[in-house]
């Protein structure tokens, strides 16, 4: 899952979703150095990545980008997860996801000086460019996966992204909305997270 899920499935705790936030950029135990709350952020973020990688509905989806990406196709499909948690955001929340992408940005200004320093270098431009609300868009996906290009050793083949995504959008959403109840169950029953289309914000 990329940012957006993450965000979702912490629920309305503002801590834990900070940590759920910078659960990539916090390593081995110096979670420990954070307040409680967000400790279970990042320890909530992990288990997620976990779930969804031995999750069959990933795999089917990696299977699709596999010819483009090889190895990294798995980190494409949590980019084309959140576009289609975006476009379809109505089927989990009853606030406008705009309005859930503003709030985010205000709380993480909020609480700046808890993030590691990558996070603390990109919100800005997160924020500037509404990374997280543009996810509904074709142009917002291919915009990301460009940015992700340009700052880590994914290849460049946003081309063949938008491709893949526009051949096989009701597969890859049939496999989300597969696979996200089952996270959201997950994350209830093992972390305590209430969720729900009322609870979201």
């Amino acid at each position: 899952m990329n940012f957006l899920a993450h965000l979702y499935l912490s629920g309305s705790n503002i801590n834990i979703r900070l940590g759920n936030f910078i659960g990539d950029y916090v390593k081995g135990k110096h979670f420990e150095n954070y307040p409680s709350d967000v400790q279970k952020g990042i320890v909530l973020h992990r288990a997620i990545d976990s779930f969804t990688d031995k999750h069959q509905a990933t795999h089917v989806c990696i299977e699709l980008l596999r010819p483009g990406y090889g190895k990294y196709a798995g980190v494409v499909v949590d980019v084309l997860f959140d576009h289609v948690l975006a476009r379809e955001w109505e089927k989990y929340s009853n606030e406008e996801l705009k309005s859930f992408t503003r709030k985010f940005y205000l709380q993480m200004l909020q609480h700046y000086m808890l993030l590691p320093e990558r996070p603390k270098k990109f919100l800005p431009f997160m924020i500037q460019s509404n990374r997280l609300y543009s996810y509904r868009t074709l142009a917002g996906v291919k915009r990301a996966i460009e940015i992700m290009s340009s700052v880590t050793t994914l290849p460049d083949k946003s081309e063949f992204v938008m491709e893949v995504l526009s051949q096989n959008y009701p597969q890859i959403s049939n496999q989300f909305n597969i696979l996200f109840p089952e996270i959201m169950d997950f994350v209830t029953k093992d972390f305590g997270i209430s969720i729900d289309k009322n609870l979201s914000r």
